[in-house]
């Protein structure tokens, strides 16, 4: 009741040299996922959460990264599993350029957002999360894993 822990999913679409982040309202960027629900594995919640959010059919590429977060969720720390693959689309049923609407629910309440193209070269200059985003673009030998703690 002190405290919230987190297990979550991301999936990284990447083509032609842009990513497709969702947008909030206040105009944050973020990599599209979920929690992953109970006895659901990461592959299928990402599946589920395309579906969910912008109507697409993906396939799950590789695990790239690992990652532990720690931060406040509202008055609670929360302590945060993630974990980040590469996806692509099964067909383009989606645009492949711009921006496009969508919506999550969050808590059982409807979350309007925003589906954004975002050049990779433009990255740098957003709030994107997770912030070591560049990090996982790279290429790297194996899964990367970090630590990220809001906290300390």
């Amino acid at each position: 009741d002190e405290s919230v822990f987190s297990y979550r999913v991301g999936g990284i679409l990447v083509r032609d040299g842009k990513i497709l982040l969702q947008r909030d309202n206040a105009g944050d960027h973020a990599v599209i996922g979920g929690h992953v629900s109970f006895l659901e594995t990461t592959a299928e919640t990402l599946k589920r959460e395309y579906q969910e959010e912008i109507h697409a059919e993906i396939h799950v590429d590789d695990l790239l990264a690992v990652q532990e977060n720690f931060f406040m969720w509202g008055n609670k720390p929360c302590h945060q599993v993630h974990f980040y693959y590469a996806v692509h689309l099964k067909q383009d049923t989606i645009p492949l350029e711009g921006v496009f609407s969508g919506y999550d629910e969050l808590g059982g309440e409807r979350v309007d957002l925003d589906f954004v193209w975002v050049p990779l070269a433009e990255l740098s200059n957003l709030s994107v999360y997770p912030r070591e985003i560049g990090h996982l673009l790279e290429k790297h030998d194996g899964v990367m894993h970090f630590v990220s703690n809001e906290l300390e």
